[in-house]
């Protein structure tokens, strides 16, 4: 793979970038050797008490313990290089099941090297054995209706913090996190050939490039579920989700979209962002303009399964409006439900049961220009349920700005109860996007406005605190990171506050100036 080549030949490794390739194996000749070199401490690891003893007595290599998972009768473990953080699968059984470049170390021990292909294979291995395995992201009833997203923004220390505190409270997670493409990289090979482009950030009134956080999504996904792995989080049996965030719908996406569905394949949780599809069109005012496209567009069957699935909740919208609405929706509609025939069939091909195959879903129109009204969130319901596709949660722009505090949480429950009357009428969960930096009322207004059924992505305040942690380290590397990270911020934040893009300069200085009102610095 290119991808490897390429960090081999820079001396990058998995052990300071763990999810920059799909693989956590991208030198496994040299793994190899090292495994063969401490062969004879290796050939004791029959079950964890053992394996901790071994791995007190390895030089060049870290044993996790804590791995242990079974396959049949045959234990196994992750074992790592301490040199590159290469990591492998070793057990002393003959049971292996159809794995690539299995490799037979001595006369008992085999190592099998974890590649982007050996993943597949071995969630299908580990849920015919054990169909309640937690060692890849589920599908969990009690993620289905509540949940709590992670956003995985530094990764080597999200996920050991993650786990921790699972285990801790017992309580599953979407515990791995992010925006595909907006922060991880859909292809290397594109990344490697300098072909990334920028994805539209309306949060900032601009754009961002591709991938910016340097990681490919199925690194991330492999490197997350070996993560967990290691540290023998799967042992608690507490389910934890992976949410592939903000997928594109439309738009210059179209021509990518077979990459999204195949990064994607591990998540337990995908939401599709209608965005793209929808800034190539805008409403309809007009009212003769209106009948004359809705006429030649849509078709009588969406149209009357739209007003039949509103009727049916006892919703009388005006015909005007459901056109207007379904008009508008229809293209991006279309390519949602396109998508996601996608992501099931890819997930039929590459997993052999039921639990494997299942995915939550989400519908994401927290980007659109404005704040949803509970009519238009009641469209979107109905559309949805028209086009056959069974969303769990639904993202409506609720007037959240990130990592800001709802500024009256009386108006904001308002909103909230408004758009759950609609939710409950078609048994769906409200996702709030944006979720982090709000106040403590604002989140116990999320929580009773919608009884419960909720979802809260946070993502901003990790790094919110990272930097805090940086600005008062007294390393020297975290000091040049600081200054790099603080420059890099003030400059972004000065070029867009004067921005010839009125969306992104009105955006700047709101944040600037909350930001200084918060301070209680004078906006002067």
């Amino acid at each position: 793979m290119g991808i490897n080549e390429f960090l081999l030949h820079n001396k990058l490794f998995i052990k300071e970038n763990p999810a920059i390739s799909p693989d956590m194996t991208i030198d496994f000749k040299t793994l190899l050797r090292k495994i063969t070199e401490e062969f004879t401490a290796l050939q004791g690891i029959a079950d964890r008490p053992s394996a901790e003893r071994v791995a007190r007595n390895l030089k060049k290599l870290i044993l996790w313990p804590k791995s242990i998972f079974y396959l049949g009768r045959a234990p196994y473990f992750v074992i790592e290089s301490k040199h590159t953080g290469d990591c492998a699968l070793i057990t002393l059984s003959d049971e292996i099941p159809s794995f690539d470049d299995v490799t037979l170390v001595g006369d008992r021990l085999s190592a099998v090297p974890l590649l982007w292909s050996n993943l597949k294979k071995l969630k299908n291995a580990v849920l015919d054995f054990d169909p309640s395995s937690t060692i890849f992201p589920r599908v969990d009833p009690r993620l289905k209706r509540t949940s709590l997203g992670i956003g995985a923004r530094f990764t080597a220390n999200h996920w050991p913090g993650v786990a921790w505190a699972m285990k801790t409270l017992g309580l599953p997670l979407t515990a791995n996190q992010n925006s595909i493409p907006r922060e991880l990289v859909y292809d290397v090979d594109a990344m490697l050939n300098d072909q990334l482009a920028k994805v539209p950030f309306p949060f900032i009134g601009g754009s961002v490039p591709e991938g910016h956080q340097g990681q490919s999504v199925q690194g991330m996904s492999h490197a997350a579920i070996i993560t967990f792995l290691k540290y023998g989080f799967h042992l608690h049996k507490i389910p934890w989700g992976f949410n592939a965030d903000h997928q594109p719908i439309g738009g210059r996406f179209d021509a990518i979209e077979e990459n999204l569905v195949e990064g994607s394949l591990f998540a337990s949780y995908i939401t599709y962002d209608l965005s793209p599809e929808l800034s190539s069109s805008g409403l309809i005012d007009d009212p003769e303009r209106l009948e004359t496209v809705f006429q030649s567009k849509v078709g009588p069957d969406i149209f009357d399964g739209v007003v039949d699935r509103l009727s049916s909740r006892n919703l009388e919208l005006p015909v005007p409006f459901i056109k207007k609405m379904v008009t508008y929706l229809l293209p991006a509609m279309i390519k949602m439900k396109r998508r996601d025939e996608r992501s099931i069939a890819i997930r039929s091909e590459n997993f052999t049961s039921e639990a494997g195959r299942r995915f939550l879903r989400e519908l994401s129109i927290d980007e659109l220009p404005g704040e949803t009204t509970p009519e238009v969130f009641a469209v979107c319901c109905a559309m949805a349920e028209a086009f056959g596709v069974r969303f769990d949660f639904i993202a409506p722009n609720i007037g959240f700005q990130k990592n800001m505090p709802y500024p009256d949480t009386a108006a904001l429950g308002k909103k909230i109860q408004a758009l759950h009357a609609i939710a409950r009428r078609f048994d769906v969960s409200i996702g709030f996007h944006s979720g982090s930096g709000k106040s403590g009322e604002n989140y116990r207004a999320l929580g009773e406005k919608t009884e419960g059924r909720f979802e809260v992505k946070t993502s901003g305040r990790f790094t919110y605190e990272m930097g805090v942690a940086l600005s008062k380290s007294t390393d020297p590397g975290d000091r040049t990171l600081w200054t790099d990270w603080y420059d890099f911020t003030k400059r972004l934040a000065i070029e867009s506050a004067f921005s010839q893009i009125h969306a992104q300069k009105s955006f700047a200085r709101d944040f600037i100036n909350r930001t200084f009102a918060n301070k209680g610095v004078s906006l002067d």
